[in-house]
């Protein structure tokens, strides 16, 4: 990575530990480097994060060795935190940063408490209704929070909350096509008929066939895939293709499940290029969490949501309920997901023409194009208030005085 210029602002987003507070860090990212900013992403030691990054450009990468607080693992948590905070350390002193924003999670917080001790401003970003621990601790102590949802915007004790939404990368929103069917029937939101064969063909679909998305996260990918698995004989004599992600547990096991039935799937453990798989969905079958979300409302594709019934505070319940409340989405409870309960829910988002477009409505007003951008000008507003601070308080005389100091007055 080029050294940035001395009075270029430079901003360290801290958004390691899931997708969730990955992808919507790396949005910002993005935002930011486009105006000219220096960014350096904290992320963490999960193969998730550490495949995500490899396609960033211009942007500096530091790894945290940070483990999440989870099974009573307080002594390793502690261990981690500490080694967190002085690598976060070691990074700032390389270069003081003029913000530190945080996207939630265990690898949030060292980097906050090491921005304030270095004069940054900071700010949190909550993409979820109900806020996680992390956040609810550090909303009391940084200058500003994001929220994706309005919901979260008061259970959050932070001096100024600003509803933005959860940001969203670029490359979704290249698959986004509002088409007017005539004056009295709603806008219809789908990607462009070429862009869907292109994504399915990019993957190894076929180009015209119905194509039901399959993901379960990067933590709750075993109860989805057993529910899929178990609905497959209803939904065998139909003629749709899949493409299933499946994480590194269960991929031989649904992969052999699919062609002993002759069903034509891609399945695959994991993949970087979401764009692409949501590009070429007719449907998908997801989890709940707000970087998914927010993802399919940019694409407009109708889901069927199955929250992580162990997620923190039951957080994507609350997620999947919010988008079902507003018709852009279907919840299922994974307890109660019968194999006859999953195959109706998926022939409606499948073959249901006009209960398709109505939730591609709904979608398109959960949608918030403009999350990353805003959170960008804002944070950097926040900089460039905090520079002509400084600047007031540096004098000219010449005398070596250091800035930031009381301003030199000469007679």
């Amino acid at each position: 990575m080029t050294e940035p210029g001395a009075n270029t602002p430079f901003v360290a987003i801290a958004c390691g530990g899931t997708g969730g507070h990955l992808f919507p860090g790396l949005a910002v990212a993005e935002q930011l480097t486009g105006r000219g900013c220096a960014v350096a992403l904290l992320i963490s030691p999960k193969e998730i994060d550490q495949q995500a990054v490899k396609s960033t450009f211009g942007m500096e990468i530091v790894t945290l060795p940070a483990v999440a607080l989870q099974n009573h693992n307080y002594f390793s948590f502690a261990g981690s935190f500490c080694k967190s905070l002085f690598a976060a350390r070691k990074c700032f002193r390389r270069r003081k940063p003029g913000a530190v924003l945080a996207m939630g999670g265990f690898t949030s917080a060292p980097p906050v408490w090491v921005g304030k001790g270095f004069g940054a401003k900071t700010f949190l970003h909550e993409s979820n209704t109900v806020p996680g621990r992390a956040n609810r601790l550090l909303a009391r102590f940084v200058d500003g929070a994001f929220v994706g949802f309005p919901e979260a915007a008061t259970r959050l004790k932070a001096r100024k909350v600003t509803v933005t939404g959860t940001p969203v990368r670029v490359q979704f929103f290249s698959l986004e096509n509002p088409v007017v069917l005539n004056s009295v029937e709603p806008a219809r939101w789908d990607a462009r008929p070429a862009k869907i064969a292109d994504c399915r063909t990019a993957l190894g679909l076929e180009p015209n066939r119905p194509t039901v998305l399959v993901v379960g996260g990067s933590q709750g990918a075993s109860g989805i895939n057993e529910m899929i698995l178990s609905a497959l004989p209803l939904l065998a004599d139909h003629d749709w293709q899949w493409l299933h992600l499946t994480g590194e547990k269960d991929f031989g096991k649904v992969r052999a499940a699919y062609a002993t039935r002759g069903l034509r799937a891609v399945v695959k453990p994991f993949l970087v290029e979401m764009d692409l798989a949501l590009g070429a969905a007719t449907a998908a079958v997801s989890r709940a969490g707000a970087s998914s979300l927010a993802e399919l409302a940019a694409v407009r594709l109708p889901s069927l949501l199955v929250p992580f019934p162990a997620a923190a505070d039951n957080h994507q319940f609350h997620n999947a309920r919010a988008f079902e409340a507003a018709g852009a989405a279907r919840l299922l409870k994974q307890m109660s997901a019968t194999p006859e309960k999953v195959t109706a829910a998926l022939n409606e988002l499948v073959e249901n023409e006009p209960a398709r477009v109505a939730m591609q409505t709904a979608l398109a007003q959960r949608h918030t194009p403009r999350a990353a951008e805003q959170i960008a000008e804002i944070v950097l507003q926040a900089v460039a208030r905090r520079q002509e601070t400084s600047t007031t308080k540096t004098h000219a005389c010449g005398c070596g005085c250091a800035p930031g100091r009381a301003k030199h007055v000469t007679s």
